[in-house]
C-alpha cells in the first residue's frame, strides 16, 4: 500500500506542486522564508515553487506554499520525535519507483531536478520525510478505524452527488469585524429569501394542496436566492445565479463547504459557512443518492481519506504549540 508515492511522483513529473526542502537541523542553513521550532525553511524552497506565478498572484501563492512547507516540517519534526525511522534500503527502493514514474514521461531524474533547481541530496531528504509519514499513517489506519470512518460517511464513497447555489462574500482576511458583518449580511439575505418564499405561498388560493404549496415555496426560494447571488456574490458563479452544478462529497469543494451542503435537504439554506475563500450561504437544489457499496471495495479510498484527516488534525494541534517565525517577503 502506498500512501504518497503517487503524490510524490506527481509532484516531480508535473513540476506543479512544491516539494519541501527541510533544513534538517543544519545551523548553516540561513533563516530564509521561515523558522519552525528553530528549524529553517530556506527561501529557495518558496522561490522554486512560485516560479512563473503572475505578479498579482504572488502574495497569495507565497502564503499557500509557505503554509504547505510549514505543515510538512511540523509533521516531520513530530515523526522524528516519535523515532519513526527510514533505512537506506527503503529510501533507495522508493527512489527506484520514482525514477520509473519519471521515465514514463520521457524524462530522467537529473532533468527533473534541474527543472526544480534541486539537488539529489535535497530530493532524497523529502523522500525520507515522505516515507516516514507513510509508515506512521499506515500504522494508524487500522481496519477498525477505517471501517468506523466508512460507516460514518457512506456518501463520501458511494457516488452521492449534490447540486447547489451559493452566495460568497469575501471580508478582509484576519478582520474579525468584517467577518462578523459578512455573516450578518448573509443571515439577512437568508431571512429575505425565506420571507419572499413564504409570501408567495401565502398568496396561493386557499384550495391549494400541500404539494402545490411545497412546489411554489421551492420555486420561489430558488428564484430569490439566484437573484441575490447575481447581485451580491463575489464568486464567478454569480452570472448563473450562484449555481455550481453537481459535485461529490469530496474532491471538488473544500471540506467545510461540502460538509455543509451534504447536510442539507433539497431547498434548505445553510447558515453562513466559513472557508478559505470567504463566507458562503448555500442552497441545495437537488440530490442524487449513491449506490450501495461494500467497505472492502473502497478500503484504499477510505484509507486515503483517513490519512488526510489524520494529517490535518495533527497539523492543527502541532501549530498550536509550535514557534513559527515567518520572514517578510
Amino acid at each position: 500500500m502506498r500512501i504518497s508515492i503517487t503524490f510524490l511522483a506527481g509532484c516531480v513529473v508535473s513540476l506543479v506542486l512544491p516539494l519541501s526542502v527541510m533544513a534538517q537541523g543544519n545551523p548553516q542553513v540561513p533563516a530564509g522564508a521561515a523558522v519552525v521550532n528553530g528549524q529553517a525553511i530556506p527561501q529557495k524552497s518558496v522561490d522554486r515553487a512560485i516560479k512563473g506565478v503572475k505578479p498579482e498572484d504572488l502574495e497569495k501563492a507565497r502564503k499557500e506554499i509557505l503554509d504547505f512547507l510549514i505543515d510538512n516540517l511540523l509533521i516531520d519534526q513530530y515523526l522524528l520525535q516519535q523515532k519513526i525511522t527510514v533505512d537506506d534500503k527503503e529510501t533507495e527502493s522508493r527512489m527506484v519507483e520514482i525514477k520509473k514514474e519519471i521515465e514514463k514521461s520521457k524524462k530522467t531524474l537529473e532533468q527533473v531536478l534541474k527543472d526544480l533547481d534541486m539537488n539529489e541530496t535535497e530530493f532524497k531528504a523529502q523522500v525520507v520525510a515522505d516515507l516516514r509519514w507513510e509508515k506512521f499513517a499506515i500504522a494508524q489506519s487500522t481496519d477498525a478505524a477505517l471501517k468506523a470512518l466508512f460507516d460514518k460517511s457512506p456518501e463520501v464513497f458511494d457516488g452521492s452527488m449534490v447540486r447547489a447555489r451559493h452566495i460568497l462574500l469575501t471580508p478582509a482576511a484576519g478582520d474579525a469585524k468584517a467577518l462578523a458583518a459578512a455573516k450578518e449580511e448573509l443571515l439577512q439575505m437568508r431571512k429575505k429569501i425565506d420571507e419572499t418564499a413564504a409570501a408567495a405561498v401565502a398568496g396561493l388560493p386557499a384550495t391549494a394542496d400541500a404539494l402545490t404549496k411545497e412546489q411554489e415555496k421551492n420555486k420561489q426560494l430558488d428564484a430569490a436566492f439566484a437573484a441575490l447571488a447575481k447581485e451580491k456574490s463575489a464568486c464567478p458563479s454569480k452570472k448563473d445565479g450562484g449555481d455550481i452544478n453537481w459535485f461529490p462529497r469530496t474532491g471538488s469543494m473544500v471540506e467545510p463547504f461540502a460538509n455543509a451542503a451534504f447536510a442539507l435537504k433539497p431547498f434548505e439554506i445553510s447558515q453562513p459557512i466559513e472557508t478559505q475563500f470567504g463566507v458562503h450561504l448555500i442552497l441545495v437544489t437537488a440530490k442524487k443518492p449513491g449506490q450501495e457499496i461494500k467497505f472492502e471495495q473502497v478500503k484504499e479510498e477510505v484509507r486515503e481519506m483517513y490519512c488526510n484527516k489524520l494529517r490535518d488534525s495533527m497539523v492543527s494541534q502541532l501549530r498550536q504549540r509550535a514557534t513559527i517565525q515567518i520572514s517578510k517577503p
